[in-house]
């Protein structure tokens, strides 16, 4: 096989393997509510967020640090590191326990996501990168959707602990596989640097941030103190952000953006993770909570239809992208989700699986338009070295605006919803045939996150149509065949 098809089925399996365990947790967080010791309503969304968050917080620097100690060296060790930290996942006994080995399982994760998309532009001439960026990126994009389905099938049938023992004997393979067949293509930098204070700042940011989001929202904190920590958050992201400017090995790169096309392609894809970050946080708590309450089974059939969608058009749009450039997909991507998004803020409390259909397929048609030639197009808008931190810089804004997205949706939720309500839908203890007088309200709140997620997508129109003529590619990279 050439190698660089050994490169795009080994980071294809990494970044699916990912991106379905950010969300295959999701699914059985109603499950692992009731049947996991000590396990409250913050620790629950906390064994959600903490991944999606520690995943964003060590993406950039790992993109770094694989530019500076080499990307397959790095990647590799996320495999193993993700590996362990999954088989530590499925033996958690309380709900403090699977929050930090899900923090084990996102260090992992971090390595994997930052380096997956280089080492495939190192791998594949320029006329073939979009096609295979599609289809490492529908991997990430579907993963977190089919990681919905997977669940619920699992948690149904063999019990929750195997949404994670399942990760163990394909990581194993897949960590000894890349160890013996991938190769470094790029050679790294000499004399690195680690810019350790600008890491600082930027997990600090973020973690604080969200803190004062999820206590605020689950009232343990009070609105004061919530806002406090929110307001912290973002003066230390400014201060990160003026740090970087003067930083000589930044953490991240700001002169990146100064390419049109890049940070076009940069705005577009966090504005684009703001409005889907949330998407199937909500589905599940719709159909799984009042007044529905599925079974995850069901509720996991109910989102085939994203996953369809996405996985059929990512890789053609990819591949398209490379013939006529990345433009009209990213618009009609867009254009698609918004439909989509605005279509599903107007759905009732008992919609039937044939009525939820269309706006599920436009949103999952809209995803798999947007995310490959979006990717593609970052990414051979920078020089050959500094694609590890490009793609650290991709997939960071893609986690962080997902990451941000989901304390949104608390912040919206507790604005509608008292805060026991809220308490009663995570831990999965309004069950059928039990009154639950905020059900309407519930509704409400879900109508006016999707409307937010139509309008962001609107939004993102702007840069991408407004991201200029694409530069030329570079010369090709080594084919590597052998």
């Amino acid at each position: 096989m050439q190698y660089k098809w050994r490169v795009l089925s080994n980071t294809t399996v990494a970044t699916l393997m990912s991106a379905i365990d950010a969300n295959i947790v999701l699914i059985s967080l109603p499950t692992i509510g009731r049947e996991l010791a000590d396990t409250s309503a913050t620790l629950l969304l906390w064994i959600l967020l903490g991944y999606s968050l520690l995943t964003a917080v060590v993406l950039l620097n790992f993109g770094r640090l694989s530019d500076l100690f080499g990307r397959v060296r790095l990647y590799v060790l996320g495999f193993a590191i993700f590996t362990v930290g999954s088989l530590l996942c499925g033996f958690s006994e309380t709900g403090l326990e699977l929050v930090l080995f899900r923090l084990v399982q996102g260090v992992g994760a971090g390595f994997l996501f930052s380096n997956s998309a280089a080492i495939i532009t190192d791998a594949f001439p320029p006329n073939e990168r979009g096609r295979a960026l599609g289809v490492n990126q529908v991997s990430i994009v579907a993963g977190a959707v089919a990681g919905l389905v997977l669940g619920g099938i699992i948690t149904s049938t063999i019990g929750w602990r195997w949404i994670f023992f399942v990760n163990v004997p394909i990581g194993v393979v897949a960590t000894l596989r890349a160890r013996y067949d991938l190769r470094e293509l790029v050679r790294p930098e000499s004399a690195p640097r680690i810019d350790w204070f600008g890491n600082v700042l930027f997990a600090g940011a973020l973690t604080i941030a969200l803190v004062g989001i999820t206590l605020g929202a689950l009232g343990q904190w009070s609105a004061t103190d919530a806002s406090v920590a929110i307001v912290v958050g973002i003066v230390l992201l400014g201060a990160f952000l003026y740090v970087e400017s003067r930083e000589r090995s930044p953490m991240l790169d700001l002169s990146l953006f100064r390419s049109r096309e890049f940070s076009a392609s940069a705005t577009a894809m966090l504005l684009n993770a703001l409005a889907r970050g949330a998407f199937t946080f909500i589905l599940v708590f719709y159909l799984q909570g009042p007044p529905r309450f599925l079974s995850p089974f069901t509720a996991g059939l109910f989102l085939i239809p994203v996953s369809a969608s996405l996985a059929t058009l990512g890789p053609v749009s990819g591949w398209l992208s490379d013939r006529y450039g990345p433009r009209p997909f990213l618009v009609a991507g867009l254009v698609a989700s918004a439909a989509g998004f605005l279509w599903l803020a107007t759905i009732g409390p008992s919609d039937s699986f044939l009525a939820l259909t269309p706006p599920l397929v436009l949103v999952g048609a809209g995803m798999g338009l947007f995310a490959s030639p979006n990717r593609a197009a970052m990414m051979t808008a920078v020089p050959p070295a500094r694609r590890g931190v490009a793609s650290g810089v991709g997939t960071t804004f893609i986690n962080s605006g997902a990451t941000i997205s989901l304390g949104i949706t608390l912040i919206v939720m507790s604005s509608v919803l008292p805060r026991s309500a809220i308490q009663a839908i995570f831990l999965g203890t309004a069950r059928a045939g039990t009154p639950f007088p905020s059900a309407a309200g519930f509704l409400d709140a879900i109508h006016l996150i999707f409307l937010v997620s139509g309008v962001l997508c609107l939004v993102a129109l702007v840069p991408s149509v407004l991201r200029g003529k694409t530069p030329a590619p570079p010369a090709p990279a080594p084919d590597g065949g052998d």
